[in-house]
Formats: C-alpha cells, sequence, structure tokens
C-alpha cells in the first residue's frame, strides 16, 4: 500500500494521516501509544479494526486529540445523489470525468509535491 493510496477505512486513515503528520515511523508511532508495530500496521491497511479507546490511544501518541460527537443528519450526499441520476447519462458520464481528472490531477500534486 503506498503513501497516497486511500485508506480502507475511516479508522485506517485516521491513524496513517495522524501518524504521517507527526513525521513517525509505525514502530515510533506503536512505542509511544504501548502498542506492537505488527498492530499498528494492520490498523492502517485496514485488516484490524481498533477499538476506540485504541483508536484514541494512537492518535495521542502522535499529539492529536480525536474529538467524537453527535450532529444531527445530513442528508446532502443522498440529494445530491439523486439529483445526479435525474440528469441524462451523457451529463452524468461528463460529471463524473471531470471528477475523476479532479481527483487525478490533486493525486498528482500531492506526488510532486505541487
Amino acid at each position: 500500500m503506498g503513501k497516497y493510496d486511500p485508506a480502507p477505512t475511516f479508522a485506517a486513515g485516521l491513524v496513517r494521516t495522524a501518524r504521517a503528520k507527526a513525521n513517525m515511523t509505525q514502530t515510533e508511532l506503536g512505542n509511544a501509544a504501548g502498542i506492537k508495530q505488527q498492530a499498528v500496521s494492520a490498523y492502517e491497511t485496514g485488516r484490524i479494526e481498533p477499538t476506540l479507546p485504541t483508536l484514541q490511544r494512537l492518535v495521542a501518541a502522535a499529539g492529536f486529540e480525536l474529538r467524537v460527537r453527535l450532529e444531527p443528519l445530513n442528508d446532502h450526499d443522498a440529494s445530491v445523489a439523486e439529483l445526479l441520476e435525474s440528469l441524462p447519462r451523457h451529463v452524468q458520464a461528463q460529471i463524473e470525468q471531470e471528477q475523476r481528472e479532479r481527483v487525478e490531477t490533486a493525486r498528482l500534486r500531492r506526488v510532486r509535491g505541487k
């Protein structure tokens, strides 16, 4: 799994991002959190899902605070999906292609450091 591959789970993304922002290796993060490097790797790849207390410990070991709160449900994504489905197929295809191009452009900027 490369540095810029999308995380397979939300928790995996949080652990990977916290570790990267702290400029730590998996071993360093594991040592700081009292967790083996192999477990950190498993969490980052999504092979194992950490419990909430473990996730909080890992994030804290990287120097961050994990905050969890309840928010009213936002059905924005469902509304957008419904709107897209109402559009003609060729317009849907054009929007999807533009989205793929934006994602690729952003990926290349990250890889190239620009």
